[in-house]
């Protein structure tokens, strides 16, 4: 970043012209201009102090740095960004398990698609039976495709529930050793298999240097609750130099007992689907199942996705040779760049709460004044 940003430059510029046209306007506008002048250079000269102070903020807040000179990636162009995100995803792709794993969510989709469609009377014609028009019918190929869909998207749902149980009881069985017995060697386990986004109590404390990779070779003079087992899975120094504070025990009880409840939810839809034949099932118990199961699912994938975003806003994520390169050419051509994760001005979002605040405020003054009447 170099030290003046040609915008905010302008900007400032613009500012403080328009406060001093306006303090000698309004300075000529008034009588006795000899007894107005020493006012009206105090004021313009106040408002070149205030244009200059809060660019001065501006500046502070974007050329944030950290005491290791680290700085987050930088934000690309939208078509940049689509050529990056297909490049990895056939990097990702070309792996077994990428492979295997397009080919699921593809039929996922496919036959979720499908599915809706049919719920949706998509295809009218399926709905003739016996030269009746009945899309209810349990003969009618409309309830035939309902039934044979259900039956492959919840063989596809069994391969994540089921697939995943052992280790998702193996994390049940662990949470609940500390929870009932105070194992801080299962709490330290757990924190091991959640790395990217849970931190032990004291972890804040640890280290910067300290990573999987000399673990070994640092001196032990460190809190070892504070680090998961095995030690190797330690998550990675903060590039910031920063560690994220420890994160609160009820959210790895929320995940686990989430994912927990994804796979009994995925046993009890399979019990209805195989069984019962579809003459005998209650018909609300596929669509309940089915929904309950993925919600709960969904759930534990969000919370660990905003937790480690949060880590990563304060530990910082791992710059590319690309993002280097970057960084150094739009330094060099003038071209702003904030030193956080999103790279966005957070003054703006501070701003839009204070506004939403505000506006919930008044809000509430009227409500309560017109209660009041």
């Amino acid at each position: 970043m170099p030290p003046e940003s040609p915008r905010l430059s302008k900007e400032g510029q613009d500012d403080n012209v328009e406060r001093v046209t306006t303090v000698s306007m309004a300075t000529e506008q008034n009588g006795s201009l000899n007894q107005r002048m020493p006012t009206s250079q105090n004021q313009a000269q106040e408002g070149v102090g205030a244009a200059f102070a809060s660019n001065v903020a501006a500046f502070d807040v974007q050329l944030h740095e950290y005491s290791n000179g680290y700085h987050f990636p930088p934000k690309y162009p939208i078509k940049e960004q689509v050529r990056m995100v297909m490049v990895s995803f056939w990097n990702f792709y070309n792996t077994g398990f990428g492979f295997f794993l397009t080919i699921y969510s593809l039929n996922v989709i496919a036959w979720g698609g499908m599915l809706f469609l049919l719920l949706c009377n998509a295809a009218p014609e399926m709905c003739w039976v016996n030269g009746t028009y009945d899309c209810n019918h349990i003969d009618s190929p409309r309830r035939i495709w309902i039934e044979t869909d259900s039956q492959i998207l919840n063989g596809l749902f069994c391969v994540t529930g089921f697939g995943l149980a052992p280790w998702r009881f193996r994390d049940w069985y662990f949470l609940l050793r500390y929870r009932l017995q105070g194992d801080q060697k299962a709490l330290r386990t757990l924190a091991g298999v959640h790395r990217g986004w849970f931190r032990l109590s004291g972890s804040d404390q640890l280290p910067v240097a300290l990573g999987p990779k000399n673990i070994d070779e640092m001196p032990a003079n460190y809190n070892i609750n504070g680090v998961p087992y095995p030690l190797e899975t330690i998550s990675d120094a903060p590039p910031t130099g920063i560690r994220a504070p420890p994160t609160d025990l009820w959210k790895l009880d929320f995940v686990v007992y989430f994912n927990v409840a994804n796979t009994f939810l995925q046993c009890v839809l399979s019990g209805f689907m195989w069984a019962l034949n579809r003459y005998d099932r209650p018909s609300w118990s596929t669509g309940l199942f089915v929904c309950l199961a993925c919600i709960a699912g969904a759930i534990a994938g969000i919370m660990m996705g905003v937790e480690s975003k949060h880590v990563k806003a304060i530990e910082g994520v791992a710059l590319t040779k690309g993002d280097m390169e970057r960084l150094a050419r739009d330094k060099e051509l003038g071209i702003p760049h904030y030193n956080n994760i999103s790279d966005k001005d957070p003054e703006v979002k501070k701003e839009k709460e204070r506004r939403k605040q505000q506006k919930k405020s008044e809000k509430t003054t009227s409500i309560g004044t017109d209660n009041g009447r």
